[in-house]
């Protein structure tokens, strides 16, 4: 990496009284100051109403700005397609309708791995409470540092980690449930604003380079505190504060032991357009309340502590005036651009070179599966553990994974065999019941009790020859009331998707029927758009709700004619499922462009059936990036480029990827598999569907020997352990919704 020579590079760079502008004119120094950042330039102390050049190294005018009221001016994007400014040397800011024209530099535009010198980190002091600390490029981030209880722990040093994203874990008055939970089983925490929010200083941009910058500069500036265990630490945190630690530690900061990212995502982008279509429902409302959080006044802590006189936190708020609408300028992204992979996280985590926690859902109402996808990738540590499970997004810190929680950051960060507190361990039913709202929850045993506190590296030892993958099957059916979180089952491996998943295909056939056989004649199914779909979860229930057993559901079919249906018959054995798929569709329509839901669910032999994944595409994407797909992961590239519209009322391949999911199909059930309009099938996520230029379009699927649709799922050759017997009774199963099952009477096209 890179190390710079001083910690602000060109803060007010004062050129010549009289130098040679790019273009042979005559130039003056410019009054304005210029701080470049990562990817990014900032100008202070402009005219309001001055305009603004910022010109590459090559003399090129990259883009013009004009000075807000405050005299500012952020250069962030460059295009509509979401590249940020080239780390380089000889970049000038100009004022080319001054006379003479007015020059700041040339300076260097930081990257994420030009670092600072040590000395940088060394010099800061942050102690216990509010503060604030400084990142590579002068910006200060607010802090909030809180010991642990010390008639539990003692004195400090303390083994230490740090909650850091754009919500509130600086708030002295209302930590983050990491943090909470942290404290409280003994660990030293610091909750950290990311740039542009809280009290912290700089312009918000999500999930940016420079928010990755800064969060490798906070863990080498806390990591030298006095207070730090080991003089290393750790991170916690989930969704927001889950993701960030893998941006974090994408950067590979010395001084980070380990993180434990819980319900977190794969690709911003893919976020916002699953399968290329825009997700109106709860992507586009947390994108809208970053936006309204981040403006100025727009989180009530951060303006009691200006009234209260904290001039740098009032100071950081100016600028603010500079950020973008992130829900609007998103909107607009309906192609992946290329330069948004530097934000892409299953490209950053073959970087991750520290132990590694994560836990996912497979029917996350929030952050979605996708988050599996890349598990695969983690290629840069040997120490990872991920318990996946069927869930919602608040199952991180759920009692059935946080004791492993707890032991894996009592092995990487307090480097002490896990043993928990007998207070705290007395204390925790009523703590989860106050949370999940259910009697009887509480910590698993301690699982390393027969080492003492002297047999650390024996019990290390034994703690990473166990499998890194741990499956828990049917949570919600197993705890003292229907869908508490409590697993019936678990199965562990040492990959995901296990290395003994073989793909199996099941035709579309006649009659709603799905098998084994390819189809022996022609013939072929249509189905209508349905309008309504988009707009219709299957629950009004507020995202705080996803914690309690139940949330009301109402899982809607589709009308008549808009759905297709296909069924196995009942299986003769168990049947273990987990992984990706695909459905792979032979699609022929008048229209140019259609969006596709498959949904994958399990009907039980008392006529329930319950809802298991979904995959999703917007059919003029179906371009495969081969590079990208392997097994039975598909992944389509979405580029502008390779977006195709259909053929008129021609047949085309078309391969719908599904999300990951692990799924036990016992004897006696059935498997279905539906092909729609996408919606009805998920709690938070909505739809944008466009309808089609003609109301009564039909979608026609093929299943005929010519054009053989059906779809692709993994199933888990001799699964390792034996399976409970009994179906979970409906409700019952976290995040996997429920219903009496209705046969569909597929319109037959031909």
């Amino acid at each position: 990496m890179k190390r710079l020579s001083g910690v602000v590079v060109a803060l007010a760079l004062v050129a010549a009284a009289c130098t040679s502008g790019g273009g042979g004119e005559k130039t003056v120094a410019a009054a304005f100051s210029v701080t470049p950042g990562v990817n990014q330039v900032t100008v202070t102390g402009a005219q309001p109403g001055e305009q603004l050049t910022l010109v590459s190294p090559a003399g090129e005018e990259l883009a013009t700005l004009t000075a807000d009221a405050h005299g500012q001016a952020v250069f962030l994007y460059l295009e509509e397609q979401a590249s940020g400014v080239e780390p380089g040397d000889g970049y000038t800011v100009r004022d080319e309708t001054a006379s003479p024209v007015e020059q700041a530099g040339p300076f260097r535009v930081l990257g994420v791995g030009d670092t600072p010198p040590v000395e940088h980190y060394e010099r800061q002091r942050i102690g216990e409470g509010f503060g604030y600390v400084e990142m590579r490029d002068g910006v200060q981030l607010s802090v909030m540092v809180r010991f642990p209880n010390k008639d539990l722990y003692g004195e400090g040093p303390y083994p230490t980690v740090i909650e850091y994203s754009g919500y509130s874990p600086s708030n002295p008055s209302s930590p983050e449930p990491g943090t909470s939970i942290a404290n409280l089983l003994g660990f030293a925490t610091v909750g950290v604003n990311m740039r542009g929010t809280g009290c912290s200083g700089g312009v918000f941009d999500i999930f940016s380079p420079a928010q990755q910058a800064d969060g490798y500069d906070v863990v080498e500036a806390i990591a030298r505190q006095p207070w730090v265990l080991h003089n290393k630490v750790g991170m916690v945190g989930l969704s927001y504060s889950g993701i960030s630690q893998l941006y974090v530690a994408s950067t590979r900061p010395p001084s980070l032991a380990a993180i434990t990212p819980l319900s977190v995502i794969e690709d911003p982008w893919r976020q916002l357009w699953p399968g290329g279509i825009y997700n109106s429902g709860f992507t586009r409302q947390w994108l809208a309340e970053r936006d309204r959080q981040a403006s100025p006044g727009g989180q009530s802590w951060v303006s009691d502590r200006v009234a209260e006189g904290d001039q740098t936190c009032a100071g950081n708020l100016v600028l603010r005036e500079q950020n973008l609408d992130f829900e609007a300028f998103s909107r607009r992204l309906v192609d992946r651009p290329d330069a948004i992979d530097d934000r892409r996280l299953a490209l950053l985590v073959p970087n991750i070179e520290v132990p590694v926690y994560l836990t996912g859902a497979w029917q996350d109402e929030q952050t979605g599966p996708a988050f599996a996808t890349m598990l695969d990738r983690f290629t840069g540590t040997d120490q990872k553990r991920f318990t996946l499970f069927n869930g919602r997004h608040p199952d991180g810190y759920s009692p059935m994974v946080l004791t492993r929680w707890y032991e894996f950051l009592q092995f990487y960060v307090a480097q002490r065999v896990p043993r928990l507190s007998p207070l705290v361990r007395a204390a925790a039913p009523a703590a989860f019941k106050d949370a999940f709202g259910v009697d009887g929850l509480g910590f698993e045993p301690d699982r390393f009790a027969q080492y003492g506190d002297d047999q650390y590296d024996e019990a290390l030892a034994a703690y990473q020859a166990e499998p890194q993958v741990r499956i828990l099957f049917e949570s919600g059916a197993a705890g003292p009331v229907p869908g508490a979180p409590a697993y019936r089952f678990e199965a562990t491996f040492d990959t995901f998707p296990p290395s003994s998943v073989e793909a199996r295909r099941w035709y579309f056939g006649p009659d709603e029927s799905l098998t084994d056989a390819p189809p022996a004649s022609g013939g072929s199914d249509g189905f209508v758009f349905d309008p309504e779909a988009g707009s219709t979860p299957y629950t009004t229930a507020a995202a705080h709700d996803f914690i309690k057993p139940l949330v009301p559901a109402d899982w809607t079919q589709a009308p008549d004619g808009a759905s297709l249906s296909y069924l196995t018959a009942p299986f003769a054995d168990d049947v273990v499922m987990a992984g990706p798929g695909y459905a792979d569709l032979w699609l022929r329509t008048s229209e140019s462009d259609v969006d596709l839901e498959v949904v994958v669910s399990i009907v039980q032999p008392d006529g329930s059936e319950y809802y298991v994944q979904n995959g999703l595409l917007r059919a003029s994407g179906r371009k495969i990036d081969e590079s990208r797909s392997h097994g039975l992961y598909i992944e389509q590239s979405f580029r502008a480029a390779d977006r195709e519209p259909l053929p008129a009322n021609e047949w085309v391949e078309v391969k719908v990827p599904i999300y990951p999911f692990a799924q036990v199909f016992r004897a006696g059930s059935r498997l279905r598999i539906q092909v729609n309009t996408p919606g009805r099938d998920t709690p938070l996520w909505q739809f944008e569907n466009p309808a089609p230029s003609r109301a009564d379009a039909v979608y026609e699927i093929g299943r005929s020997p010519e054009h053989p649709s059906g779809v692709v799922l993994p199933a888990v050759k001799a699964f390792p352990v034996a399976i409970p017997a009994g179906f979970p009774p409906c409700p019952s199963l976290r995040g996997q919704v429920c219903r009496p099952f209705v046969p569909t009477k597929n319109r037959v096209v031909s």
